[in-house]
């Protein structure tokens, strides 16, 4: 007897006739796209159709191949077959709700496929009808909720969010898909929230629930009320502790999927060199920046991972000094370091997110990375803006071994461990990559230290020589950056850093000498103060478009100016009478420390003051294309990688 060979839904006998027997749910199909209702001639039709394995292919395959008036005359069949996907997600029968739910799948991309120029409407009312439309996805949404937070099949779990991902993604702007209007009205969230908060659910289904949650939150964020920014921004402190920290607790027994999982796995050696995951940062953002009680899953530190501590105090949330008094000794760190036991390995949230961070900025020339690196600094803003996160990064209790990879020759070599003692020294670190950025974080976490009294423990020359050095970068590529760029906005950030440092840095400065190193600095380097204050000097006498911006900096040198204008001829003439050609760093340091009090600044308004990050007025265009992007990813990946129906119907292989 011949054999079969099965290809694209037909089943080719293997005999010399080679004459094609098409598969039964095919046939199937192709009744129901003819003009005549199926179900007239077999009216048990429908229920036959959702017990027969699904031919995804040949499905979408044939919505591909109509044109939009063919697609037309099957309207009511294809709303029907919509219809009835839905009745079967009710059934008992597992197979039934596996084959309409990857029918549904199928669906929605087909006639997508067809629809790509037109709006949403079209496609509801060629899936739907108007007229049924919201009575369809009220079903449909309730039935996926109830199947989600079900305590049956994983793989049914696993389905509903691909569905849900495939709804989500049809359109490449996902602000333009007018379903989701009904997602909106019928919310899941949830069920997400379940989903993410349950140990083995998370495992299985995490990055998914994750990734939805984060494309679900960014529809229309700008234009009406969105529930799920409304329902993730006031997430309480208990749950949104229950969602991420659990994960912790379950390390041990294997990898889990979430926010932590996921970032973990792009920190990892082997892939982050060569990917990053926008999905799971957009998330990460969206939890941080929508809801400060998130901060409290960023901070929490996890001893079962080896955490080295000292006897810890309250994390404060308000200044800890008054301002104006004079900060308690304890203030004052010392050089000598705790002792970091190099076996043991610290880990939380933070701590993985910094590692990755320092990973994807090291090259930015590709446009995901680049999209991926701007996006951590974003959330880096975000950390710095807020109280509690900063009284954890600055909390000198707990300790953490962080290996930070190099980045543009600003780090250390890749691999090598921070010296430095607080979290917030990681942060100042991948600052020092010197983009407008980076410096607002560092002006935000100065100021909070500014604010607190609190003295970091930090080797700031590194800082002042990375600024000093994109000064140079500004100045030496003059004529190319103003063709395009506005540099003076990036170089008055730089000086009124270093401004910051002169009129306040005895408030958060660890020692004295670290306010004299900050003066050897500015004398040592003052060729390049000299030759920015002449560039601005030429830009803003002269009438043109750099003429006011050039003026502001020009204004915030002066302080600058005042100091290597009064010690300079102190140390030609400390030379000269001392008869020394080349001065030491330490005799250069006691003739600044001789002459502070001759020294005369002015007093800059507003240096501890800054504008708080606002998304739709700076960032709306970026997060439009990243979400874009990231829609157009999911949809690709669900497209080939995701809808096998094998390990399906293995797991309900005993049903007949």
């Amino acid at each position: 007897m011949a054999q079969a060979e099965k290809k694209g839904g037909l089943l080719w006998k293997s005999s010399a006739s080679k004459k094609p027997l098409k598969e039964k749910v095919v046939l199937m199909y192709d009744e129901i796209f003819m003009t005549e209702d199926p179900s007239k001639c077999s009216p048990r039709f429908w229920e036959e159709l959702f017990l027969m394995k699904v031919n995804l292919e040949y499905l979408e395959s044939k919505l591909e191949s109509l044109d939009g008036e063919e697609l037309m005359k099957i309207k009511d069949n294809i709303n029907c077959l919509f219809q009835h996907c839905i009745q079967a997600l009710g059934e008992e029968h597992p197979i039934r709700v596996v084959n309409a739910l990857q029918t549904l799948c199928a669906l929605i991309r087909g006639v997508h496929q067809k629809n790509k120029s037109t709006s949403g409407f079209d496609i509801i009312n060629m899936l739907m009808g108007f007229d049924k439309a919201e009575l369809c996805m009220k079903n449909l949404m309730e039935s996926l909720d109830s199947l989600l937070c079900a305590e049956g099949s994983e793989s049914l779990k696993s389905l509903c969010l691909k569905l849900l991902l495939c709804l989500v993604t049809v359109t490449d702007n996902i602000s333009q898909n007018t379903i989701l209007e009904y997602v909106m009205i019928n919310s899941i969230f949830e069920a997400i929230l379940q989903i993410l908060s349950n140990p083995p659910c998370r495992r299985e289904h995490g990055y998914d629930a994750v990734v939805l949650l984060a494309l679900l939150v960014n529809y229309r964020k700008y234009e009406s009320v969105n529930p799920y920014i409304v329902k993730l921004s006031i997430v309480d402190d208990e749950a949104t502790l229950n969602v991420s920290n659990q994960q912790y607790k379950d390390k041990e027994e294997e990898h889990q999927s979430g926010f932590f999982s996921a970032l973990t796995n792009m920190v990892s050696e082997e892939r982050a060199f060569f990917e990053t995951n926008e999905a799971i940062l957009l998330a990460l953002y969206e939890a941080v920046h929508l809801n400060r009680n998130f901060i409290t899953v960023l901070a929490q530190s996890h001893p079962e991972m080896g955490l080295v501590t000292v006897p810890i105090s309250p994390i404060p949330t308000t200044p800890v000094t008054p301002l104006g008094t004079t900060p308690p000794s304890s203030d004052v760190i010392s050089s000598a370091e705790l002792p970091l036991d190099a076996d043991v390995q610290t880990s939380n949230l933070l701590i993985t997110f910094l590692k990755y961070s320092s990973i994807v900025m090291q090259d930015t020339k590709d446009e995901h990375r680049l999209h991926s690196g701007k996006l951590c600094l974003i959330i880096l803003t975000c950390i710095a803006e807020d109280q509690y996160a900063n009284a954890f990064l600055h909390d000198d209790n707990v300790n953490f071994r962080v290996n930070l990879h190099r980045m543009r020759h600003t780090l250390p070599s890749a691999g090598s461990s921070l010296p430095g003692r607080r979290k917030v020294c990681l942060i100042i670190l991948l600052s020092s990559l010197c983009s407008r950025r980076c410096i607002q974080i560092v002006h935000k976490l100065l100021c909070y230290q500014k604010k607190c009294r609190v003295r970091l423990h930090y080797t700031w020359r590194e800082l002042w020589s990375a600024l000093i050095n994109l000064l140079k970068f500004l100045m030496s590529n003059e004529t190319v950056l103003l063709a395009k760029h506005n540099i003076f906005t990036v170089a008055l950030l730089v000086v009124n850093l270093f401004n910051m440092f002169i009129t306040y840095g005895d408030t958060f400065l660890p020692t004295p000498s670290s306010y004299d190193e900050l003066y050897y600095e500015i004398i040592r380097m003052h060729q390049n103060f000299d030759n920015l204050y002449s560039m601005v000097l030429r830009l803003s006498t002269n009438a043109g478009q750099w003429k006011e911006p050039a003026s502001k900096v020009t204004h915030a040198l002066v302080n600058i100016r005042a100091i290597i204008n009064h010690f300079n001829p102190k140390i030609e003439s400390y030379a000269a009478v001392n008869h020394i050609s080349q001065l030491s760093e330490e005799q250069v340091l006691e003739v600044v420390r001789s002459n502070y009090d001759t020294l005369t600044l002015k007093l800059q308004d507003g240096l501890d003051q800054y504008e708080r990050y606002s998304e739709q007025h700076k960032e709306a265009a970026f997060f439009k294309e990243l979400v874009r992007s990231i829609s157009i990813n999911v949809r690709r990946n669900l497209a080939f990688n995701t809808l096998s129906q094998e390990v399906l119907l293995k797991e309900f292989s005993t049903i007949s």
